[in-house]
């Protein structure tokens, strides 16, 4: 009797312990797509993007919205490739603790990954962070918070589980030009302001 119950307790630790290693194995993927945000555009075209334009008709669209630029390039809303995207998670202590980095494709679609176990503690997700971090196009570098890319967004809601999968599909970033950046307003707005001139009170 002793034989078998010490068998069944090796094959029971041995299962807990595959169970572990295969938690430990899970991986959390994110990913997201970056535009390019046109302010000429109809708000639907700004904020969601379209598929660029070719041809004849893009030309003639580009000459006559934009002819105090001398640009070969087109404006309309497109996919940005090459663009940087980092993922960052903190700890408790908000110390990094896993940074990792991708580049978008043709499509302008990118991928991260993390493992959910760092340095053997489970990550807390909702310490991580994914934003903008540059754009290799000549014209469309600039971060917008349309989408929450340049702010940096947290990973709250997973789109999809199952078992040890885990993945975060994230509304699109966008990038956009100098022309459509606006202008910081702040700083100028919160300054307090003399309503009785330079002087002061007489």
């Amino acid at each position: 009797m002793g034989f078998p119950r010490a068998l069944i307790i090796i094959i029971t630790s041995v299962l807990v312990g595959c169970s572990s290693a295969l938690d430990e194995s899970g991986v959390i993927y994110v990913g997201g797509k970056v535009m390019c945000q046109d302010c000429t555009q109809g708000w639907n075209e700004w904020v969601n993007g379209d598929k660029p334009m070719k041809g004849i008709v893009a030309n003639i669209i580009l000459i006559f919205s934009y002819i105090a630029y001398s640009y070969s390039y087109s404006y309309l809303p497109h996919a940005l490739t090459g663009v940087k995207v980092s993922l960052t998670c903190m700890d408790k202590r908000s110390r990094v603790v896993y940074y990792t980095s991708d580049t978008t494709d043709e499509l302008g679609q990118y991928d991260l990954s993390v493992k959910k176990y760092v340095y053997g503690k489970e990550l807390d997700t909702k310490r991580c962070s994914v934003r903008l971090v540059s754009s290799p196009d000549n014209v469309c570098n600039i971060p917008t918070d349309f989408g929450g890319g340049k702010s940096g967004v947290k990973l709250n809601n997973p789109t999809s589980m199952y078992r040890s999968f885990i993945k975060y599909m994230l509304n699109h970033f966008y990038y956009t030009t100098p022309m459509c950046d606006k202008p910081d307003t702040e700083v100028y707005d919160s300054e307090p302001q003399d309503h009785h001139g330079p002087g002061g009170y007489y």
